[in-house]
């Protein structure tokens, strides 16, 4: 008889195909399916010579082919394809056998389906998955929630496929929670993800097309930036594009040659869409959302451009002196803008993650979070070690701009931080996300903002009511017989 198998992977795509590699990599059998078998069999022919890997053409040879309890890990396309092989595969298992769903999942699908698998004495675990294809081969960061009686049987095969991080290669994977709780970490982390990238292509931006640089220096810039406090596999891989030739036609590099429109999966939205339902103000990924949606009407936007005026960024030369008299002062400026930027766009994520953990009783340890993303995901920066001092000095923090390392990081860049976003608004660059983070930064750190006007014109048209500074209660007034009769025209 054939040895049994550790784990199952369905779903065969590229991240699919990786995983069930690193599994194997590290030891495990692992039994492989896919709906379409030409691909499970084109996958077999051509990367699973001598080693471990069992194809299984039908589910029931796939079940009947692991150990108990069996572990089967579903890597298709969220949504109903989730729900139809759950579906399949119920019927297959046994009591304390574990589903594992490690898609792009909206976590309150998760939600439901780990009640629903529950209910039929079957485990069930949601875990986000980060590193890309990449990541999926040679050590992702794995964000796993669901039933917590599977933690134990999932945590040896999920702790040696992961990255590792720090002087004692820590793994990037812990358990998170119950239910929903990883996926909702894996969206918050694709949120900040949108960020982190729209703040970086507006930095681009402000030195392209404001300060002239060509490629090469910009390569030399974000090789500069990826040695100090901005050091993350996104500079990194920023750095290296502005050196990637066009091949197609030997000319030039291959990043001008791109088409201005950006695409996207849908995580970064639902964030955005939730924080609304939380009441939180994620303001930096809902900005950069739109400014996805905008890129992606070029047409509207080629049609603006020919009637539409506003400044020549390159003829405001005086405008841009204000950054610094040198060049490398005015590119610092922007590395200020950016770093203080990142840290309220971080900050945001953090809030969310907060008040969500509370909405849902999950328990969400913010450190542990931080500690999962420093190795392996797409958000990977040095920038996380002090979020997890932060936590670990203050775990009930209300807000990361409030710990003393972030307050005093924007306070020595906030003059810079001011004088970038001014520059650009003067010179016609758009820097949305820029912008969103400095107004969310002065929304915060104000005792009084003008909402008690707005609620007084709520007030007025809806009788919504509105508390008073001075004492307790709830008031409304009748703002039209009170009011001052404006004079006759």
């Amino acid at each position: 008889m054939n040895e049994p198998c550790d784990i199952a992977v369905i779903g065969l795509a590229v991240m699919g195909q990786n995983l069930a590699l690193n599994f194997e990599s590290r030891g495990y059998r692992v039994a492989v399916h896919n709906r379409t078998l030409e691909t499970m069999d084109r996958f077999v022919a051509e990367r699973t010579e001598g080693k471990q890997i069992v194809p299984c053409r039908t589910l029931e040879e796939l079940v009947h082919a692991l150990a108990r309890p069996r572990k089967v890990m579903l890597m298709v396309k969220a949504g109903p394809p989730v729900d139809a092989y759950i579906e399949k595969l119920m019927p297959l298992l046994e009591p304390g056998d574990i589903l594992i769903d490690g898609g792009n999942t909206y976590f309150a699908d998760t939600e439901r389906r780990t009640k629903a698998v529950e209910e039929q004495g079957l485990l069930y675990v949601g875990t986000g998955v980060s590193g890309g294809e990449e990541g999926a081969l040679k050590g992702p960061s794995l964000m796993p929630g669901g039933s917590p009686a599977a933690w134990p049987e999932i945590r040896p095969l999920f702790e040696a496929i992961a990255a590792r991080c720090g002087s004692d290669q820590t793994p990037c994977c812990d358990w998170l929670g119950p239910r929903g709780a990883g996926h909702y970490v894996k969206m918050v982390h694709n949120g900040i993800e949108y960020g982190d990238m729209q703040l970086i292509c507006e930095s681009y931006h402000l030195m392209k097309e404001g300060l002239g640089l060509s490629n090469a220096e910009l390569y030399d810039v974000f090789a500069e930036w990826n040695r100090g406090v901005l050091q993350s596999y996104l500079i990194e891989i920023t750095r290296d594009i502005f050196s990637v030739p066009d091949a197609l036609t030997g000319e030039g590099e291959l990043v001008d040659k791109i088409l201005d429109t950006a695409g996207a999966k849908g995580t970064g939205k639902w964030m955005s869409q939730h924080a609304l339902d939380l009441g939180v103000p994620s303001t930096l990924v809902t900005t950069a959302v739109f400014a996805r949606s905008l890129s992606a009407m070029k047409d509207a936007r080629v049609r603006a451009s020919r009637i539409l005026e506003g400044p020549d960024p390159k003829s405001a030369q005086s405008a841009w002196t204000r950054l610094g008299a040198s060049r490398s002062e005015q590119i610092q400026a922007i590395a200020d803008a950016l770093y203080a930027s990142k840290i309220c766009s971080y900050a945001q994520g953090f809030v969310q993650l907060r008040v969500a953990s509370d909405e849902f009783d999950w328990e969400l340890d913010l450190g542990k979070c931080a500690s999962l993303w420093r190795g392996g995901c797409i958000i990977r920066a040095q920038f996380l070690e002090p979020i997890m001092q932060a936590f670990a000095d203050d775990r009930q923090l209300e807000n990361l701009l409030l710990a003393s390392y972030f307050r005093d990081a924007v306070l020595q860049r906030q003059d810079a931080w001011r004088r970038v976003v001014s520059v650009a608004a003067e010179v016609g660059i758009p820097v949305p996300a820029f912008s969103a983070a400095l107004a969310y930064y002065d929304s915060l750190r104000r005792e009084r903002l003008p909402a008690n006007l707005l609620q007084a014109q709520r007030d007025y048209f809806g009788a919504h009511t509105y508390r008073r500074i001075d004492r307790e209660g709830v008031f409304h007034t009748d703002w039209l017989h009170e009011r001052r009769t404006p004079p006759e025209a």
